[in-house]
């Protein structure tokens, strides 16, 4: 049976740009589900990246007016992928239409947001879902597997991290991602998001942590037009102040009682997209780095009597979703075949009618993360996170 839901995609920058290619590859690289995606409008107040994706995408329509995406007769599913100021009122008029979402993460501005969306998903019963597109890199599922199968015997330790260049340069321009009035949390929200999904997904609910902060670098220039956060100004252009957090870093216990670190920054010299994690159990070990992202690094002392040490698994089709994209070992894959994984999930999860995982339920549970982490800026102390009663 074919299912062909019309699809609508609200910021055409990079990642909605991105979104929107991978609806289109959906069709292809999992043909057999009869999930065929259709491109029905996008939305952009920048005129120039409209045009641009209808004629490099196909959208049937384009708009200046946010609005009138939801509205339109033909979308079914409404893409999120505008700065996180504008997130909350977005869902808001989706929800409010009876439509699917799907947004970008950290989904709000601040955890209180993030939980007012997640409920206003919840309370119009529609399916919805979150851009943790670092889950789906196959190895990073054999990972999971491995370790839901006891293969690593009892988790001890769990260390993730998301280090990244991209604010490094002390004249990158000071982007809405840089102010907390538009982007809400800094690198708590934008890299530890993915950090905590992660250990979320891998070692389990997270009870209690201990947390700081620092920002580094204090001022930027100011943009002058619109741009990445990737832009680099001059050394004498004028200069605004950051007002979020460039670096987060976090001591925290487990459910199980695992104990762990988590780190993220934005402005370290060095890793350029070092989204990773390590793990150690009772019986192995393994850890992953999204910069080798079709690699994966395994320890089984016992496996063999000829070595002790780790093993290195490369990519190929024996792991989830990877014959999907290509039928070699060791030929790679892509962070863009993670968010076409991403977008299949999701709509096959509306195909069924059996929501799917990260849904908002995984933004809510890190949000509650967020708040104690908040709470330990605060007081310095340990902070227990206040989970789902």
């Amino acid at each position: 049976m074919t299912f062909s839901p019309g699809i609508g995609v609200i910021g055409m920058g990079w990642m909605g740009m991105v979104h929107s290619r991978s609806y289109r590859q959906v069709a292809d690289r999992f043909y057999d589900s009869g999930i065929r995606p259709r491109l029905v409008i996008c939305a952009d107040d920048v005129a120039a990246r409209v045009r641009q994706a209808q004629e490099a995408l196909g959208f049937a329509e384009i708009t200046t007016d946010w609005r009138a995406v939801v509205d339109h007769p033909d979308v079914e599913v409404v893409n999120v992928a505008a700065p996180n100021f504008l997130h909350l009122e977005m869902v808001r008029a989706v929800t409010a239409a009876g439509k699917h979402v799907f947004c970008e993460k950290p989904v709000g501005r601040t955890p209180a947001e993030t939980l007012e969306i997640e409920a206003l998903a919840r309370e119009a019963g529609v399916h919805s879902f979150v851009g943790f597109n670092y889950r789906w890199a196959p190895l990073v599922q054999h990972a999971r597997q491995l370790i839901e199968d006891g293969v690593l015997g009892e988790l001890t330790h769990y260390r993730g991290r998301f280090f990244s260049m991209y604010g490094s340069n002390p004249h990158g321009l000071l982007t809405w991602r840089f102010q907390e009035e538009q982007a809400g949390l800094g690198v708590l929200g934008d890299l530890m998001s993915h950090v905590t999904d992660m250990a979320h997904m891998l070692a389990g609910p997270i009870k209690r942590v201990v947390a700081n902060r620092q920002t580094f670098i204090k001022e930027r220039p100011l943009p002058s037009a619109q741009g990445t956060h990737f832009a680099v100004g001059k050394p004498g252009d004028p200069r605004g102040a950051v007002t979020n957090e460039d670096y987060a870093g976090v001591l925290v216990e487990f459910a199980n009682g695992v104990q762990g670190t988590l780190e993220a920054c934005r402005v370290i010299y060095g890793p350029k997209c070092e989204m990773a994690f390590e793990v150690n159990g009772t019986q192995g070990a393994l850890r992953w780095n999204f910069e080798r992202m079709n690699e994966l690094d395994l320890y089984l002392p016992a496996d063999s009597p000829h070595h002790d040490g780790y093993t290195r698994l490369y990519g190929g089709p024996k792991y989830p979703m990877h014959g999907r994209f290509n039928p070699g070992d060791g030929i790679g894959m892509g962070y863009e075949d993670l968010k076409i994984i991403e977008a299949y999930h999701f709509l096959q999860g509306i195909a069924d009618g059996v929501p799917r995982e990260p849904s908002f339920t995984a933004a809510r549970q890190l949000a509650q993360v967020q708040q104690a982490m908040q709470k330990s800026w605060a007081s310095g102390a340990w902070e227990e996170v206040i989970g789902d009663k």
